[in-house]
Parts: C-alpha cells; structure tokens; sequence
C-alpha cells in the first residue's frame, strides 16, 4: 500500500465515534476507510465459498460467450460483502462500475438518466436495491429484460413514449432485506446469491490479510480475539483490527499481540463475545429491571435511554442471532445466556421457559 493511501486510512478512521465499532453499517467515512482493504478479485475474497463459486462460473461463461452476464443480486446483512463483490464483477470482467442506490433514485427519470448514459458491458451497482420508488422499479424492470427505456416526451394527453435502445449490461443489486423486492424484479435476476455470516476462520484469514494491507504485526492469538469478538462479520473485524492497531501504537509497543488485542476492547467497551455498550444495557434491563421479561420494546428502549427504533435494529438482531434473547407476542424475554453472559442467577419467570 503507497504511504499516502495509508495516511488516507488513519485520518479517515481517526474520526469514527467508538459507538460505531460493533455495528455493521458504514457511512461514507467508514467505506473510505475500508476502500483500502477490499479484495480486488474473487481468488483474493474470503469466505462464502457456495457465492463466490458459483459466481465464478456465471463470470467466466460470460467472458467465454463475449455477452454480458445475467443480472446478480445479492442479499445479507450489512458488512459481509455485497459492495465488494459488485467491485470485483465489474473488475473480472474488465469493465467499469456504476455505483448508486436505491433511496439515492427518487424519481424515473433519475434512474433513465443513469441508465441512459451507461456504456455496452458497463456494470450499475444499485445499492438497498429494496428502497427503489415505485415509478423507477418500474422503468427498471424494462431496463433489465429487454435494454431499453421508455422516454415521455410532453405532457398531458399529448405525451408519447420515445424508447431509447440501451446496449447490453448487468446490473448488481445488493439488498439487507431481500423479502421487499417485488417478485417481478427479484424474477429479472438471472443469478442471486444470499451471503451469510462468516465463521471465526474465515474472520481470523481476513484479519491477517488486512493487517499485511496496513502493515502492522498481527499476532495469530490476537487475530482468534479478534475475530471471536466481530460479531461474524468482516466490516467490524477491520474496523476493531484498526482501533487495536492505534491502541498498540500509542499505548504499546507497536505490536498488535494477544494482551494488546485484549486491552484495546476492553477500552472500547467490546467484551468477549462481541456485546457492547448498548447490548449489556438491553440485557441488564431486561433481566434486572423486569426480571427477566416479557417486555415491551418501547419500555425496553427507555428504561436503556434509547430510541424502540435503535434497540430493535441495532442491538436486538445480534442479541437474537446469539440466543441471548427472544421475541414473543407479549414482548422481549431474556434467555438462559442472557443471564449466564451478566453473571447472574436467572429467576422464575416466562423468559426462563425459553432456550
């Protein structure tokens, strides 16, 4: 990596608030940061063997043939490689990307203006693919299947549709909630690929990687503490592997071992199976303050100062996926781990029936 692509990286994650260390979304610092260590090419990508294989195939028929490949669409959680991938479609095929996303398109035309000037075999990445308006789903679905779009010309009952001929490309949607998309246009896709969360391994291989892409020393043990700690998902891996790097730095010796990796999450409030701050606090509530459950999520959220909208989509799908807590009709219960994971003895109650 050239020094001033390095420097670019530190002075981007300098600024990222400590809150954001464990979730897996990113915003427009955050991909800057993890510009840097993206695989360019699909033998250089990580995990999700099943995807990444089939894809190959889908890719390489395509250059075989000379045509552009189907369209692809990849949904999963956020953080595990769906912007990655589009890159390196565009990239084995040796051709450019386009990049928006869905809310990005507010209106047709804003679609049929980037659909229009897109070049023969050219790659559009379409972003939360699921949040696409109406009218331009619609100009999409024509776009995909035959290449062309309808221009309206006029207004009123004097407006006609002029279609313009569009060459040939792919299009790669990437969504988080894939049970969104219409059927008509989840149908338009000739390939679609679901990307899971990653095994500690697969997490431990990325780490390594990364660290010879910013050229620090990172211990194998730091790197298993690491990876055990990132919640299954290669965008937290990188991001504690930058704050455990500035820790061995400024307060270390430089080198990113076990004891660094260990201390430096212990100051950015990330235990040992990757629960933060919020995460503890939803878990304490509902066990110490409600006995275990069932609770409200709204009654959750302000007993933990924080908005129903934050608990539900932030910290409760990673306590779920964990079994730290259930959802019921009648509200949230803490699980047997729950209580294991506070240290504490679980009382008699409906969330103890549960697990």
């Amino acid at each position: 990596m050239a020094d001033g692509d390095d420097l670019d990286l530190d002075v981007a994650t300098e600024r990222l608030p400590a809150e954001s260390l464990v979730r897996s979304g990113a915003d427009d610092v955050e991909r800057a940061a993890e510009a840097a260590l993206r695989p360019r090419t699909l033998d250089e990508f990580v995990g999700q063997r099943v995807v990444r294989d089939q894809l190959s195939l889908v890719l390489q028929a395509a250059r075989r043939r000379g045509r552009a490949p189907d369209h692809v669409l990849l949904s999963g959680p956020p953080g595990l490689g769906k912007t990655t991938l589009a890159m390196i479609i565009a990239a084995e095929l040796g051709t450019s990307l386009r990049v928006t996303s869905g809310p990005a398109i507010q209106h047709a035309g804003d679609l049929a203006a980037v659909l229009s000037s897109l070049e023969e075999g050219e790659v559009l990445f379409l972003d939360e693919i699921h949040r696409l308006a109406r009218p331009a789903e619609e100009l999409l679905y024509v776009a995909m299947e035959d290449f062309r779009v309808d221009v309206v010309v006029g207004k009123g009952a004097g407006a006609s549709a002029i279609p313009l001929a569009l060459p040939p490309f792919t299009v790669v949607g990437a969504t988080t909630r894939a049970g969104l998309l219409p059927a008509p246009l989840r149908d338009r896709f000739g390939f679609t690929g679901h990307l899971d969360f990653y095994e500690t391994h697969e997490l431990e291989r990325v780490l390594l990687r990364s660290a010879g892409l910013l050229g620090v020393p990172l211990d194998g043990d730091a790197a298993a503490e690491i990876a055990s700690r990132s919640r299954g998902t290669p965008r937290i891996a990188n991001r504690l592997l930058r704050r455990v790097r500035d820790w061995a730095e400024v307060r270390g010796d430089g080198m990113l071992s076990l004891a660094a990796a260990r201390a430096a999450l212990e100051v950015y409030e990330v235990d040992a199976r990757g629960l933060d701050r919020l995460d503890r606090a939803v878990l304490s509530a509902l066990c110490t303050r409600f006995g275990g459950g069932p609770v409200g999520l709204t009654t959750l959220a302000v007993a933990v100062g924080e908005e129903p909208e934050t608990v539900e989509t932030v910290a409760e799908p990673f306590l779920v996926r964990e079994g730290l807590i259930g959802r019921t009709p009648r509200g949230r219960v803490a699980l047997p781990g729950a209580w294991e994971h506070l240290g504490l003895d679980p009382l008699p109650g409906p969330g103890t029936l549960f697990g």
